[in-house]
């Protein structure tokens, strides 16, 4: 092979590894977060209304705004 595709499959392995590197980081520092207090779930309910699931969509019924 020539210089070129060698220097360019070299390149792409490590911007491959470094991607894979920062994925793996980022989601290893969010697993913390995910939970919230109590304090915090009281203060969304509050805000948001209750804590409860929507109830399903009956079937016919439109998704989108009414503009």
């Amino acid at each position: 092979m020539n210089r070129p595709v060698i220097i360019f499959g070299l390149l792409a392995a490590i911007a491959a590894l470094s991607a894979t590197t920062a994925v793996v980081i980022i989601n290893l520092g969010e697993t913390d977060k995910r939970t919230l207090t109590e304090e915090q779930r009281a203060a969304r309910e509050k805000f948001f209304g209750s804590g409860k699931e929507l109830p399903p969509i009956e079937k016919g019924q439109e998704m989108r705004p009414r503009w």
